[in-house]
């Protein structure tokens, strides 16, 4: 079939290479436009659009998705389908125009953790199974009819970004079985079925990020995982009567009864704790602010006089 590719993440480029290596046609990639960030203010492109340029595919950086050019010039691809992975939310003027229609990828098995942040959320609310689902778009968000899903476990010292690069490679293979079964006209899509209370997915901004102490162990232990690599759980640490903030990466707990105050830190040579509602959290991988990344040995030789 032939196939116009929508994504921009390291996530997305992992199904444009996999669709690219398959038996179908890659006629056309959509992805943001170059953006200027960094000291130098210097453009750069994203993930999706570095493969596609690496493999000489037609790419596409409309600034508006309604744009009447951009829209005639999908038209006039006649593609079979459209694929998004990690893109924006599509209008229905563009997503109706493959014969077909447009598919999405989504890591979650929906209707569970629709949203921009299904593996984080996964990972933070202690989930034991997530997955990947593909589903027809319509025009809500993450609402549209199930194509397949794959199912797999989350392991207990799993952080958010092992399970995305786990998830990634999944849903790359999930997107090309989607592709063959459409192709064979061998697969049946489902509705979605209703759920009174759906656990959601929002997207995380920094004041979400911060580490609520006076909460089980265990709900600190995943809080934290469910944030790392990123955006990262933080705390405030008070350093020589300043505050700083401490970003934790990851650590080990123990639940036990005690006396102390959630929040209360002890830090000395050879240890760093903090208690919680009802027990102790030891961090293992941190980051100061203004600092560099380490391990908790380094931080507190760098901290402890």
């Amino acid at each position: 079939m032939k196939i116009v590719f929508f994504g921009t993440p390291e996530f997305a480029k992992a199904s444009l290479q996999a669709i690219h290596q398959s038996n179908h046609e890659i006629i056309g990639v959509v992805t943001i436009a170059d953006k200027q960030s960094g000291r130098g203010q210097k453009f750069h492109e994203s993930p999706v659009k570095k493969y596609a340029a690496e493999h000489h595919l037609p790419i596409f950086q409309p600034e508006k998705l309604r744009n009447l050019e951009f829209l005639e010039q999908m038209k006039n691809l006649d593609a079979d389908v459209f694929v998004v992975v990690a893109f924006r939310m599509m209008p229905k003027v563009l997503f109706e125009i493959p014969k077909i229609g447009t598919f999405n990828l989504h890591a979650s098995l929906l209707p569970d953790y629709r949203g921009a942040a299904p593996i984080n959320y996964a990972v933070i609310n202690g989930e034991t199974r997530t997955g990947v689902t593909t589903f027809f778009i319509n025009e809500n968000i993450d609402e549209g009819s199930i194509l397949l899903q794959k199912s797999v476990e989350i392991f207990p010292d799993e952080n958010a970004g092992n399970l995305h690069d786990r998830l990634m490679e999944i849903g790359a293979k999930l997107v090309v079985e989607t592709l063959d079964k459409l192709d064979e006209n061998s697969i049946k899509q489902t509705p979605q079925p209703f759920v009174e209370h759906p656990k959601h997915a929002p997207k995380i901004f920094k004041e979400n990020t911060k580490i609520e102490w006076n909460q089980n162990t265990k709900k600190v232990y995943d809080f934290i995982r469910g944030m790392s690599p990123y955006p990262t759980a933080f705390t405030i640490l008070n350093l020589e009567n300043e505050e700083k903030i401490l970003k934790i990466f990851s650590g080990n707990f123990e639940i036990g009864e005690h006396h102390k105050t959630a929040g209360t830190m002890e830090i000395s040579k050879n240890n760093f704790k903090i208690y919680t509602k009802d027990g102790i959290y030891f961090p293992a991988e941190v980051q100061l602010e203004g600092k560099k990344r380490m391990n908790v040995k380094d931080f507190l030789n760098g901290i402890v006089r």
